[in-house]
């Protein structure tokens, strides 16, 4: 079963309302808060006017790459339930959820096993750990696979440039998926209609 939908990059207000209100909306949204790199960045003040948006039944999440203190501060008062760090170390992510009493996301990016047993490094500071690929802004993929030997316990996130029609391959495995890039008709633009057919396909995955 698939144990739940992050739909990542979302910058304005039409995509939003459209997801919050869906009849099976995801557990998470994510927004791009200081990686300018991205197509889906969102600076501040249109991140404030965004938020203002009423979550509903979602989780609102804030994407953090590196121990960036500026941004943190600058988004500390906004209605974000969990921070998503990258480049961070275990010690920077504690100071991180100490300081602002966020729940924590731990991304690790992954192209071998090596890097799939840094968890064990960030399991006791965070609620979810993410799975993905050294393509940050870009969609890339890796091998999922790789993923088997991580413990049963550990609440597993996992990206990667995974499309709809892939979606029935997780239906047994223990993931929350994160989805971005192919939800877009066109670079940083999502498109309603492929959000509607990949939300209402995990829900009748899972039916």
């Amino acid at each position: 079963m698939i144990k739940g939908i992050k739909i990542c990059g979302v910058s304005d207000p039409k995509t939003l309302t459209y997801i919050v209100d869906h009849p099976y909306p995801p557990q998470f949204v994510g927004f791009i808060v200081n990686w300018k790199a991205s197509s889906r960045y969102v600076e501040l003040d249109r991140l404030k006017k965004l938020l203002n948006i009423d979550k509903k039944k979602s989780k609102y999440v804030a994407v953090i790459v590196k121990n960036d203190k500026s941004t943190l501060e600058k988004i500390k008062d906004l209605p974000f339930d969990y921070y998503q760090m990258y480049d961070c170390s275990p010690e920077e992510i504690f100071k991180i959820k100490k300081k602002y009493n966020k729940k924590i996301i731990a991304a690790l990016t992954v192209e071998n096993k090596k890097d799939v047993r840094k968890y064990k490094d960030y399991e006791n500071i965070s609620e979810i750990i993410l799975f993905d690929s050294k393509g940050y802004e870009k969609s890339m993929s890796f091998d999922h696979n790789l993923l088997d030997e991580v413990e049963d316990h550990i609440k597993k996130m996992i990206a990667g440039n995974i499309k709809i029609e892939d979606v029935v391959d997780f239906k047994n495995k223990p993931y929350i998926l994160d989805v971005s890039g192919n939800l877009e008709s066109s670079k940083g633009v999502k498109d309603i209609n492929k959000i509607d057919k990949f939300l209402n396909t995990v829900h009748d995955i899972n039916s």
